[in-house]
């Protein structure tokens, strides 16, 4: 049982955002009772009603004719481990833990420059005098203030987002493998995933809201109660650390380096910060973590990879959760 850290003060939660078809053969009960079971669990899900989605994977949860896979990641011992260790892995955490999105970022400069260039040539086109381009100037920027302070940057990220996955074949597909990351780690680590988007349009067709960016959510409503009760385990900690990770761990394994995710390590820090932890013992939880999800991700590339194809395809959390349990090796989760 996890020893149980207390905190004083309060944490404001945020929750994540962090192929083919199961083939399943009607003359295998262990096969059919499962795919029943993850057709209830969509259907759960699609309800809204998260806590009978919950109990049905704890009610199968580690039996061979069930869920195998749910909670069941085989895990390094938790200790302080220096940076040193983590090289001797294979683990730059410079490389990991910083991440910088140039794509996008490349792509705000040019439509900067676009703008700038655009403007230029209506100015000249139309003849407007210096006080009417002053004016527009003056609009555009109420525009994005308003962007910024009503929406969180919304608008402005659905753009950027879209463009991104448009015409960046690389962009689009580190985010399908960010969110399979994500998707993998949370379910091995035993926390249901309840439903993903892989574009900020998608998530804007999905929430109805220009506040919520894509991502991968999570059944997390234990992880809530224990928040609201001033305690936090142990074990609920070492997970959420595992599953902010996930993403940018994914990314440094298939690219050597993270662009996306820098949203997830600043709701991890501010959950280290809320529980008062000194920055050698915060340090101490972030280099565990990494070790943690780097190896687990390791052992399970192909089931990572597939996931990610059927995300592409936008399959329900019921067949990803099949397809988890299809192919990882009983004796390697």
């Amino acid at each position: 049982m996890g020893s149980v850290i207390y905190y004083s003060g309060r944490i404001s939660p945020v929750r994540t955002r962090l192929c083919c078809g199961i083939t399943v053969s009607l003359s295998s009960s262990v096969s059919f009772s499962r795919q029943q079971a993850l057709e209830q669990l969509d259907k759960e899900l699609a309800k809204g009603d998260e806590r009978a989605a919950l109990g049905l994977v704890k009610n199968l949860q580690g039996k061979p004719d069930g869920l195998k896979c749910f909670g069941g990641a085989r895990q390094v011992p938790q200790r302080l481990y220096t940076l040193d260790e983590l090289k001797l892995n294979g683990i730059e955490t410079a490389s990991l833990l910083s991440p910088e999105d140039a794509t996008l970022g490349s792509i705000e400069r040019n439509l900067q420059l676009f703008g700038v260039l655009g403007g230029i040539a209506v100015w000249n086109a139309f003849g407007f005098s210096a006080q009417q381009a002053f004016y527009f100037s003056l609009g555009f920027l109420f525009l994005l203030t308003l962007d910024a302070v009503s929406f969180n940057g919304g608008i402005g990220n659905l753009v950027l987002d879209t463009i991104g996955h448009t015409f960046s074949s690389k962009y689009h597909n580190r985010v399908i493998q960010h969110e399979a990351g994500h998707f993998l780690i949370a379910y091995l680590m035993g926390i249901l995933p309840k439903g993903y988007t892989l574009t900020s349009y998608e998530a804007l067709q999905k929430e109805g809201s220009l506040n919520v960016q894509a991502g991968t959510a999570f059944v997390d409503f234990e992880f809530l109660q224990e928040v609201d009760a001033g305690k936090l385990s142990a074990t609920t900690l070492n997970r959420f650390s595992c599953i902010a990770l996930a993403g940018v761990a994914t990314e440094y394994l298939l690219y050597g380096y993270a662009e996306g995710g820098l949203a997830d390590i600043n709701k991890l820090d501010l959950l280290l910060k809320g529980l008062g932890f000194t920055q050698k013992k915060a340090d101490s939880q972030v280099r565990w973590s990494v070790l943690n999800t780097i190896l687990i991700l390791r052992r399970h590339e192909e089931a990572r990879a597939k996931l990610a194809e059927a995300m592409t395809m936008g399959k329900s959390v019921g067949n990803c959760i099949g397809i988890i349990e299809d192919t990882v090796d009983d004796a390697d989760i």
